[in-house]
C-alpha cells in the first residue's frame, strides 16, 4: 500500500491507497490550538504524537507492506526546533495574529511591497517572516536556542526520519523564496531584519528530500518523501496541474489556487506564488483566512449540529431572508485576495424574525462570495476542482456552485495526503497513474437562476466588504 500523511491544523490523518488510487482505510486523531489574545500555538509534541499514532493505527487495519509513504501538512507558521527536531518552544500557527503591528508597519513604509514584488509573497501576521521578526523582539532567548526554523511538515519528517533539517520549494515559498531562482533572497531577510537569524532557516530541498523511517508509526526502512505542504499537495491530488485550472479547498483556510506559468509581481499585493517541484510551474495561491472555522464558530454559538446544516440550507431560501455575513472571523484578520490584519466579521440584517437556518445560509454564501473573489484575483479561467471537509454538505456544495457560477469537479477523500502520495511516486520513480488517482467522484452543475441572483449579490458583498475595509483602517 502507498501512505498518505496530512499534519492538519486541527486533524492528523494518514490514509493508505492502493495502487490503482483507492482509498483502503484512514485514520485521524484531533490536535489542540491554544488561543489568547490573537495567539494561536501548538504542541510540537502532541502533534508528533498524534502522527506516530495514526500511523500506527494504519498500519495495523490494512495488513499490507508500505511501498512508500508521502508527507505533508499545514503550512506558514514557525515550528522552532534543536538539531535533532525537537522543539524549543511551542510553534506559532499560522492562525497567529501577535505581529499584526509588525505587518502595519511595513504595510506603511512599504516594506510590504518591496517583498512582494521580489517574492510574489504577500505576507500576514502567521507568516515565518513577520513571526520570526517578532520572535526576535520579544523571545530572542527561543531564537537562539533554535537551530532551525521549519514548517510542520519539515519538524515531523525530522522526527520521523532523523534526517538534518529541511524544507521544501512550497514551503519556502512565503515570504523569503525568489519563485525565479527557487532559492532564499537575502534582501528580504535582510529588509524584515532578520539577517542575523538567516541560519535558522532550513536548507530547500529541490526536489523534495527522501529518506527512510526510524520505525515510529511506520515500520523501519520506509521509503518516505517530505512533499510540498497542504494547499499544492492538493492540487496534485486532484489533478489540477494544467495553466489555468484551479482548486478550491473548503477547509479550515478556504484556499483557491490556480496553476499558472506566469510570474506576475503585479497588481495588488495579495496571496503568494506557490513554487511546485516543476521549474517555471507555479500555483497562484489567494489563501483566505475564512473557511469552515467561520462557519463552525456559528454553528457552536447558535448550537447546530453539523448533520443539521444540510436541512437547513434546503429550508432557506438564496438571501437568507436578508441576512447577511462579512465572513472575516480570523484574530489576524484577512489576508487574499487582499491583507487586512485589522478586518474582522460582521453580521447584517439581524432581526428577531431571523432563524437560525438564516444566519447558516448567509455564512455558507458570505464564504462562497469570498471564494469567488480569491479564484477571480488568482486568474481561474479553466475547470475547477473542489475539495476539503466543507463538501461534505452537499447543499453547500451546490450552493458553491451556484455563488461561483461554474460547474465543480467534486474531489472526495483525502485529497492532500493523495497528493503527498503522487509527490512521493514522482520522486521516487514509481510509476502511478496520475489521471486515476485523482479522477473526480462528481461534477454538480450551477442552477443557472441561482447563479444569476448571487451574481448580485456577489457585487453587493464587493461594497460591504470596501466599507468593511475602510472602517478596519481608520
Amino acid at each position: 500500500m502507498y501512505v498518505g500523511i496530512d499534519v492538519g491544523t486541527s486533524v492528523v490523518k494518514a490514509a493508505a491507497f492502493d495502487a490503482t488510487g483507492r482509498q483502503l482505510a484512514v485514520e485521524s486523531r484531533p490536535v489542540g490550538l491554544t488561543l489568547r489574545d490573537g495567539v494561536v500555538e501548538q504542541d510540537m509534541e502532541e502533534v508528533y504524537g498524534e502522527v506516530v499514532a495514526v500511523l500506527g493505527a494504519l498500519t495495523s487495519a490494512v495488513a499490507e507492506p508500505v511501498e512508500l509513504a508521502g508527507l505533508t501538512g499545514q503550512g506558514d507558521g514557525v515550528w522552532l526546533v534543536d538539531d535533532e527536531g525537537r522543539p524549543v518552544r511551542p510553534a506559532a500557527s499560522w492562525m497567529d495574529g501577535r505581529a499584526h503591528e509588525l505587518v502595519d508597519r511595513w504595510l506603511a513604509d512599504g516594506t510590504f511591497e518591496t517583498v512582494f514584488r521580489r517574492t510574489g509573497s504577500a505576507m500576514f501576521p502567521g507568516c515565518p517572516g513577520p513571526l520570526l521578526a517578532w520572535l526576535d523582539g520579544r523571545e530572542p532567548e527561543a531564537l537562539d536556542a533554535a537551530t532551525a526554523a521549519l514548517y510542520c511538515k519539515d519538524m515531523v519528517f525530522q522526527r520521523l526520519t532523523g534526517a538534518a533539517a529541511t524544507t521544501d520549494v512550497s514551503d519556502a515559498s512565503m515570504p523569503f523564496l525568489d519563485p525565479r531562482t527557487r532559492t532564499y533572497d537575502d534582501r528580504v531577510v535582510e529588509l524584515l531584519g532578520l539577517t542575523h537569524r538567516r541560519g535558522l532557516l532550513a536548507p530547500v530541498s529541490d526536489p523534495v528530500a527522501t529518506a527512510e523511517t526510524r520505525g515510529e508509526g511506520l515500520p523501519s526502512g520506509t521509503r518516505i518523501a517530505n512533499g510540498p505542504y497542504d494547499l499544492p499537495a492538493c492540487a496534485l491530488g486532484a489533478g489540477v496541474t494544467s495553466p489555468g485550472d484551479g482548486l478550491l479547498i473548503v477547509g479550515t483556510c478556504l484556499a483557491s489556487l490556480v496553476a499558472t506559468t506566469e510570474l506576475d509581481l503585479s497588481g495588488e499585493p495579495a496571496g503568494l506564488y506557490i513554487s511546485t517541484d516543476r521549474p517555471g510551474h507555479w500555483l497562484r495561491a489567494m489563501p483566505a483566512m475564512v473557511g469552515t472555522a467561520a462557519l463552525d464558530w456559528v454553528l457552536s454559538t447558535t448550537g447546530v449540529r453539523h448533520e443539521e446544516v444540510d436541512g437547513l440550507l434546503a429550508g432557506t431560501p438564496p438571501g437568507a431572508h436578508g441576512v447577511r455575513v462579512l465572513p472575516y472571523f480570523a484574530p489576524s484578520g484577512e489576508r487574499a485576495p487582499f491583507v487586512e490584519p485589522r478586518l474582522r466579521a460582521e453580521l447584517m440584517g439581524i432581526s428577531l424574525e431571523s432563524t437560525r437556518g438564516d444566519l447558516v445560509r448567509a455564512t455558507c454564501e458570505g464564504i462562497g462570495y469570498a471564494a469567488r473573489h480569491c479564484l477571480e484575483a488568482a486568474g481561474l479561467t479553466g475547470s475547477l476542482a473542489v475539495c476539503g471537509g466543507g463538501t461534505r454538505s452537499s447543499a453547500w456544495t451546490r450552493l458553491l456552485a451556484d455563488v461561483l457560477g461554474r460547474p465543480l469537479r467534486v474531489v472526495e477523500g483525502e485529497v492532500g495526503a493523495r497528493g503527498a502520495v503522487l509527490a512521493a511516486a514522482e520522486r521516487y520513480g514509481v510509476g502511478l497513474d496520475a489521471v486515476a488517482w485523482t479522477k473526480p467522484t462528481a461534477v454538480v452543475e450551477p442552477d443557472p437562476e441561482r447563479a444569476a441572483f448571487y451574481t448580485r449579490g456577489y457585487a453587493e458583498h464587493l461594497d460591504r466588504l470596501s466599507q468593511a475595509r475602510d472602517r478596519a483602517r481608520q
